[in-house]
């Protein structure tokens, strides 16, 4: 039985070894805007790249501007030395899906899933061409040490939400984010995952509750029912890894003696322009308001697990780091 050491920092970076699997990703990056930090990424020499959503902002009916700006995207140099260089998996948020803070009434969401599927460069015979919704595991073997990514789909079957009159969400104590085939599938695959570290991806954030914007909170029950399945099944090792909120920031909970990890990294394009100190109760250290992406570091060392949770900005400043041992 593999220990396992986490390691929670901003900038820390672990020393050269052949016994590690590094996983990148980022959110909110505006295909029109100066795209600095895919230097700084592809210098990670990453294992994987995962979008955590809005990877475009593209907020149209107009599937053929979609299209364009996709290709757009694709069409970014800096980009296109990281595709030659590692694997791209991912999800969308409601800048790509196609609508701000749109659900599962959204007009276009058939049409948009096939477009984000062709910029993954999804097969014609992979599920997710065939079935609704982008969700889908990335499993990724190296060295010995499993990782098993559980993409969910926070868009596509999401029921409504509705604002009160501070603008802010309104709980809605019986609607759903996943839809129940989701659920089943989540479910299902969590049961029978056996890997080291398990990772799942959430375009909106899961453990804070107190902002104003989208996020799990906003669904209670839902967020509570994730982390149900976590304890029933003993996952080992589980992170959140979410974006979305224009900011860096690594969440902790424990819950019934589960210690749970999120990690939020965005924006690859748009920071804050006011430095606004929104409250988390469950923050770890202070925000990143600098342009971010995540790196999640996992090391095998004389049989232990070292896993280190990163959020880098250019040239991998932010320095401070807390170290959390199991």
């Amino acid at each position: 039985m593999k220990k396992i050491i986490f390691i929670i920092l901003f900038g820390f970076l672990f020393s050269e070894t052949n016994n590690k699997v590094t996983i990148a990703f980022g959110s909110c990056n505006h295909q029109d805007k100066k795209q600095i930090l895919w230097n700084d990424i592809i210098n990670e020499n990453p294992d994987l790249w995962i979008w955590l959503g809005d990877n475009i902002y593209a907020d149209t009916n107009d599937m053929e501007l979609k299209k364009k700006y996709y290709l757009l995207q694709k069409s970014n140099y800096d980009y296109k030395r990281l595709l030659e260089i590692t694997e791209v998996t991912g999800t969308w948020d409601d800048h790509d899906y196609g609508k701000e803070d749109a659900g599962k009434n959204y007009l276009k969401k058939k049409e948009s899933q096939q477009l984000l599927l062709d910029f993954l460069d999804v097969k014609d015979n992979d599920p997710r061409r065939k079935r609704e919704g982008v969700y889908h595991t990335y499993v990724l073997d190296k060295n010995g040490i499993s990782i098993k990514i559980f993409v969910l789909d926070t868009r596509y079957f999401r029921d409504d939400i509705k604002k009160n009159i501070f603008f802010r969400y309104k709980e809605n104590q019986h609607g759903s984010i996943l839809g129940d085939d989701q659920w089943e599938w989540f479910e299902n695959e969590l049961k029978h995952s056996k890997s080291d570290v398990n990772i799942i991806v959430s375009s909106i954030q899961l453990i804070p509750i107190q902002h104003k914007s989208e996020k799990w909170a906003n669904f209670p029950n839902e967020r509570e029912r994730i982390f149900n399945i976590l304890k029933k099944y003993n996952i080992k090792n589980p992170i959140i890894i979410s974006g979305d909120r224009h900011i860096g920031e690594i969440s902790k909970i424990t819950y019934n003696e589960m210690n749970l990890y999120e990690v939020t990294s965005s924006s690859l394009t748009n920071p804050w322009k006011i430095k606004r100190n929104d409250a988390n109760r469950f923050r770890v250290n202070s925000i990143v308001y600098e342009l971010n992406y995540g790196t999640i570091d996992i090391i095998e060392i004389n049989d232990e697990l070292v896993i280190e949770l990163n959020i880098k900005s250019n040239n991998g400043i932010k320095q401070s780091s807390i170290q959390i041992n199991n």
